[in-house]
């Protein structure tokens, strides 16, 4: 077992590297918040940003779901969790294709693989999805071979189709993955979003849209182009790839999180950066809240792997702990917003704190 978690943990290193005033204030939708984001749809049961996946999240309940999108050589936004399609695709098993594994400098790192940039749409139409996170979710890899590439036209009707079906909205969340180093290949994606996404009807704050992204001027561009509310995604470490500000630390001081209100609607932090699942909340949402923006944080998983002990449910990794609780905990720290691999859990513990809010 202790071989097994080193292992485990390793490849998840690998694998997860890579979730009311202010500027927008007059252009703001009321939502009903806390909403749940199916981070790429229901990732912790199908293979993530495939239909299926979006189809389930849906099913669960799920108020938006969330396309990472990447754009193809014939400039057709898919969704992928990264342009490396290696992991994600049974690409290395056409033989058709192994002439295009290549090795590239994406935002300062070195990586070998296939990449989406290579393929027209046509070609990756060719591939299926597999699951990225196998050790992890082996009930997932199941169902490796089933499903092929989506595109965010696709994502878009498949909203559109079962908003009309269920007669509740459901909201679409993409994310701009690696902006500049689109751009830097000749593939901008600012204005073709903008663009794709007032063709679906989408271009003001009421659309039921949020677009996200870990880079500033990406975001900035956007604010200049669109009405739909923005959100700037941070890490606990690190700081955006464009190199628009020194850390994600400098953005969450008052100082920063005023600069960010000037051209986002909210920010999207990793879920440790307002509570490490302890109970023990930092000031972020508070100062959120009072330079304008909203608190949409990323992302519950349900394997004990990514739960703090005490929300741990046994000794097995991929065994599904308290995460509930850990939703709880965070929902009472006033978010407006969360991202989850499980989209009913989410759900449930959402509407459970609600109740329990409400007496």
């Amino acid at each position: 077992m202790k071989l097994f978690k080193r292992l485990l943990a390793a490849s998840l290193v690998v694998a997860l590297a890579s979730p009311l005033a202010g500027a927008q204030s007059g252009r703001m939708a009321s939502l009903s918040a806390p909403i749940v984001i199916g981070h790429r749809g229901a990732s912790g049961e199908r293979p993530e940003h495939t239909l299926a996946s979006y189809e389930l999240a849906i099913d669960e309940g799920a108020d938006f779901i969330e396309p990472d999108l990447v754009l193809t050589k014939d400039n057709v936004f898919v969704a992928r969790h990264e342009n490396d399609i290696t992991g994600t695709t049974d690409v290395g098993a056409h033989p058709e294709f192994a002439a295009r594994k290549t090795t590239k400098t994406i935002d300062g790192r070195s990586h070998t693989g296939w990449f989406t940039e290579d393929f027209t749409l046509a070609e990756l139409k060719t591939l299926r999805a597999k699951e990225r996170l196998p050790q992890l979710r082996p009930a997932n890899a199941k169902y490796d071979g089933q499903f092929t590439i989506p595109t965010l036209a696709e994502v878009i009707a498949l909203a559109k189709k079962r908003s009309k079906e269920l007669g509740r909205t459901i909201g679409i969340y993409p994310e701009t993955k690696h902006p500049s180093y689109f751009a830097s290949i000749g593939l901008p994606m600012e204005r073709h979003l903008v663009a794709e996404l007032k063709a679906a009807g989408w271009d003001s704050a009421t659309a039921p849209v949020f677009i996200q992204s870990f880079e500033v001027n990406n975001l900035k561009l956007l604010h200049t182009l669109t009405r739909i509310r923005l959100i700037q995604l941070m890490d606990g470490s690190g700081g955006p790839a464009d190199n628009a500000t020194p850390s994600y630390a400098a953005m969450i001081t008052p100082a920063g999180l005023k600069a960010v209100a000037a051209y986002a609607w909210g920010i999207g932090p990793n879920k440790d950066m307002v509570d490490k699942g302890e109970g023990t909340p930092t000031t972020l949402v508070a100062d959120a809240h009072k330079a304008g923006l909203r608190v949409h944080v990323w992302t519950f998983r349900a394997e004990n792997f990514f739960l703090p002990t005490s929300l741990k449910v046994g000794t097995d990794p991929i065994a599904r702990g308290n995460v509930a609780e850990a939703i709880r905990r965070q929902l009472a720290t006033g978010i407006d917003g969360f991202f989850t691999d499980f989209p009913l859990i989410g759900v449930t513990a959402r509407n459970a704190y609600r109740t329990s809010a409400a007496k």
